[in-house]
């Protein structure tokens, strides 16, 4: 496999994620309200804090990029 290929292909992955994260405005906003109340006041957040809200983005993100694919 050719260096310029995996590149070719990481490119083609980042033009996509704009387009994703559009699709995924609603989680997107969730988890980033999440994050936002629990480093209120605090310089960092804590692991699984916003676990809940982050699967619901992940979720979102693969299922997008799988109607993507398809």
């Amino acid at each position: 496999m050719s260096g310029s290929n995996v590149w070719s292909r990481t490119r083609e992955k980042l033009r996509r994620f704009p387009e994703l994260f559009a699709e995924c405005s609603f989680e997107a906003a969730a988890y980033g309200k999440c994050v936002a109340a629990t480093t209120t006041n605090k310089q960092e957040i804590k692991k699984d804090l916003c676990a809940k809200e982050f699967e619901a983005l992940k979720t979102c993100f693969t299922n997008a990029a799988k109607k993507r694919c398809q």
